[in-house]
């Protein structure tokens, strides 16, 4: 089995909506972010083998890709650099140095640094066709979430260290009867929540909190902003309130 990426005829449509810009230095309005479809993970990407021609059986396709995935995480970590039709990936030794050091220093850890492969950055850049879908209509929306620990986007939160949350209408405010409603929450599969006791800077385009000591590690979570603040003007409060979830989850990590 092999992917093509001679194929001539195969074109890809994205669609594409209009989201009000939520870093602090945007020059213009809005930002554009794909409406892209649900999460696959090994197995969701193993049960699309027949939409794509794929001849191989969905579940050898599994196996495999759980199989490589461990022995790249084995040879990662033991130095190899790796290099794969889709991705490349090497470990990185950060901090400066003397040169008569034995040992890292306190907190400086080997990082992960994984590349798209030439072959599918210009796979993407000939096939790709984006077609614009109007403005996203969504009362509010978590674009991004920055652990400040590890500086890793959308993937981790370090307990008892700062997050990072850029959207737009994320302002938690509420009135007198319903102050104890809101906030931000991180919520797990199960649907348990975890409400941030600290928050630092409440906005409506940036939330910086703590994340919590009582998330539990190696959970994943989605971020909840209830609020009755307007996502169109923070500085009204409506009758009711509103939730605004994130399209990602966070794994906590202590």
């Amino acid at each position: 089995m092999a992917l093509d990426f001679k194929a001539k005829d195969i074109i890809h449509k994205v669609a594409a909506k209009f989201t009000p810009a939520f870093l602090p230095d945007a020059k213009k309005p809005y930002n554009l972010k794909a409406v892209f479809q649900p999460e696959l993970d090994v197995h969701g990407i193993a049960s699309k083998a027949e939409v794509y021609n794929i001849e191989t059986s969905p579940a050898v396709i599994e196996e495999g890709l759980n199989a490589a995935c461990e022995l790249i995480y084995y040879l990662a970590a033991d130095g190899y650099k790796i290099k794969t039709p889709i991705f490349s990936l090497r470990l990185r030794l950060p901090g400066e140095y003397e040169g008569a050091e034995t040992h890292l220093a306190e907190g400086c850890l080997p990082e992960a640094r994984l590349q798209a492969s030439h072959a599918l950055r210009a796979y993407i850049r000939e096939r790709v066709k984006i077609e614009f879908d109007g403005i996203d209509q969504r009362d509010g929306f978590i674009a991004e979430a920055l652990d400040e620990h590890t500086g890793h986007l959308d993937e981790v939160m370090t307990i008892g260290n700062l997050l990072t949350i850029h959207g737009y209408g994320l302002k938690i405010d509420a009135d007198a009867s319903h102050k104890n409603e809101v906030g931000l929450f991180f919520e797990d599969d199960t649907g348990k929540s975890v409400k941030a006791e600290i928050i630092a800077v409440n906005s409506p385009r940036t939330l910086k909190a703590i994340a919590p000591s009582a998330l539990a590690a190696g959970t994943a979570y989605t971020l909840k902003v209830v609020t009755q603040s307007s996502s169109k003007n923070g500085a009204s409060v409506l009758k009711n309130t509103r939730v605004t979830l994130s399209d990602f989850k966070l794994t906590a990590q202590s």
